[in-house]
């Protein structure tokens, strides 16, 4: 299960397979697998991936997250955008403590969650249109290009682009 999860795997999921937390706790002592966080733990023998980051933002901030925002533009190496922090918005209040790289947001209602790769983001398009204004036109004129050519927006949501960003 944590080789399909980017090497991750949490607590719940240890649950359901029916493993004790006292055997997680020895592969831990072991070397086996290391704790990233509150209830979420990564195989120590995984082989690392460009998408670890966000794989494990969304584990250790819980079910109901996504990607949004700049991170999503960074996740799919578009518009050479490097946010100091993984942006992550929640659904509901949020009571645990996060790492420092984590910066959480509410969703809002014309957020629409996509999935890239198994993880959980907002809707690339919708990403792009709001980072009009906060990213150069430019950049975000080759997002689109690239976009489209890597196949990351359908042909109705690559036209709709091209037209609002001529390409």
């Amino acid at each position: 299960m944590a080789v399909a999860n980017y090497g991750l795997v949490t607590a719940k999921e240890i649950d359901v397979l029916g493993i004790h937390l006292k055997d997680v706790l020895e592969w831990i002592k072991l070397g086996w697998m290391e704790k990233r966080g509150r209830g979420v733990y990564r195989i120590a023998h995984y082989l690392p991936t460009e998408y670890d980051t966000y794989a494990e933002a969304v584990a250790l901030v819980g079910e109901t997250a996504m990607i949004c925002g700049e991170s999503v533009l960074a996740m799919h190496n578009l518009a050479l955008v490097n946010p100091a922090r993984v942006h992550v918005a929640v659904r509901r209040r949020l009571r645990k403590e996060l790492p420092d790289w984590i910066e959480t947001e509410k969703v809002t209602a014309e957020m629409t969650e996509d999935n890239f790769n198994g993880i959980p983001c907002q809707k690339l398009s919708e990403v792009i249109r709001q980072s009009r204004g906060k990213i150069l036109t430019e950049r975000l004129v080759s997002a689109v290009r690239e976009a489209g050519a890597r196949g990351l927006l359908d042909i109705f949501e690559y036209d709709a682009l091209k037209k609002e960003f001529p390409v």
